[in-house]
């Protein structure tokens, strides 16, 4: 049965609920989060969700292969590394997909269920935990508990989707079993509360209710733009014909030889004079050399010969042709891998304005 409208419905007259699953997705809490407001908070009057430590592949294949056995104990310093991990994983969560008003509103309504207590969330840390487990306590002398069992994760396609299978549970003495199986797991030892560390980074995300000054997100920006041209700087070697660049032309072509191999493409663009020719030339070279890549450079006719004797004179593996020839001779050449388009505005659409003097270098 699709879980969620029978989770609704009886949610609707409970005091308190208990949950484990294996997977709990942030933004699916919305979808029941108005029900677990009418609770009052505290942990006799809440919504307690447990939540399963999920083991990589790789870490379950070394257990099950370990010379050494374990006793199923677990130390501080794994607490605190397990505990790292999950918030990694939560943050990541909400950097998937576009943030909607819906979602905003309902990670702001977790978090304050989660300061006042009416959902408190722990995380188990004994071993891994697959369980599907939905308990729901109500005011109701026939069915004081109702159970749900199954392969639903709190997630939004777990509530809703169809593909998943699962059960209820009205029988007392069963219901009552699975209490303590539940009971047990929560109170143990290897059981953590991370209830505060969802609250500060939900606090901390998107979601925040204090709009971020934008001299933070201009600050962010100009960090990732240094960044880039950091992680270029140090990647990237100028060949040794290049001795005679400026240092802003270096740090050009190191950081356009960084975008090149990390997007496939680059466009450099500045007034005349400044040394964009030179600039395209040592870039081609790096690619030559770090990549073993020839370059097909497409220029204006009047600019062959002067593209020629650059790559002669920095022994270019090249083939220049001019725009004039290109619908001709592309069809017809063999593939290369890095073309360079020198005054790339003359190559346009039917609706293209003219662009200022540029070039612009593809890697595919």
């Amino acid at each position: 049965m699709q879980l969620l409208p029978i989770l609704r419905e009886t949610l609707k007259i409970s005091y308190r609920a208990d949950f484990c699953v294996g997977y709990f997705n942030l933004r699916g809490w919305r979808r029941i989060d108005d029900l677990v407001e009418q609770y009052v908070g505290s942990e006799n009057a809440c919504c307690r969700l447990l939540i399963g430590m999920q083991s990589l592949p790789s870490d379950e294949v070394h257990a099950a292969f370990s010379l050494v056995s374990g006793d199923g104990r677990i130390d501080n310093s794994s607490i605190v590394r397990f505990k790292k991990r999950m918030a990694a994983e939560f943050r990541q969560q909400l950097t998937i997909g576009a943030p909607t008003n819906q979602d905003e509103a309902g990670l702001r309504r977790l978090s304050h269920q989660l300061k006042t207590q009416k959902v408190i969330i722990k995380l188990f840390l004994r071993h891994s935990l697959h369980a599907k487990l939905y308990l729901v306590h109500r005011h109701d002398p026939n069915t004081p508990t109702v159970g749900f069992l199954g392969s639903s994760n709190l997630t939004l396609p777990g509530l809703a989707k169809q593909g998943e299978l699962n059960v209820d549970i009205l029988d007392h003495d069963a219901c009552n079993k699975l209490q303590k199986w539940f009971s047990d797991r929560w109170q143990d030892y290897g059981c953590v509360d991370i209830s505060q560390e969802l609250a500060e980074i939900i606090d901390q995300s998107w979601a925040r209710q204090e709009l971020v000054s934008p001299y933070y997100i201009y600050l962010k920006i100009a960090y990732h733009l240094s960044h880039e041209a950091i992680a270029g700087l140090s990647e990237f070697r100028i060949p040794h014909e290049f001795n005679n660049l400026f240092d802003f032309q270096k740090a050009a072509v190191q950081l356009a030889a960084r975008h090149v191999t990390r997007r496939g493409g680059v466009l450099v663009g500045d007034v005349v004079g400044l040394g964009k020719t030179l600039v395209g030339t040592a870039l081609a070279k790096i690619l030559q050399e770090d990549c073993y890549l020839e370059t097909l450079i497409i220029c204006p006719k009047n600019l062959v010969s002067m593209w020629q004797e650059y790559a002669n004179n920095y022994r270019l593996l090249a083939e220049v042709m001019p725009i004039s020839q290109v619908q001709n001779k592309l069809p017809k050449l063999r593939r290369y891998r890095v073309v360079l388009i020198d005054e790339s505005h003359n190559l346009r659409n039917r609706e293209g304005k003219t662009l200022s003097s540029n070039y612009r270098i593809y890697c595919n």
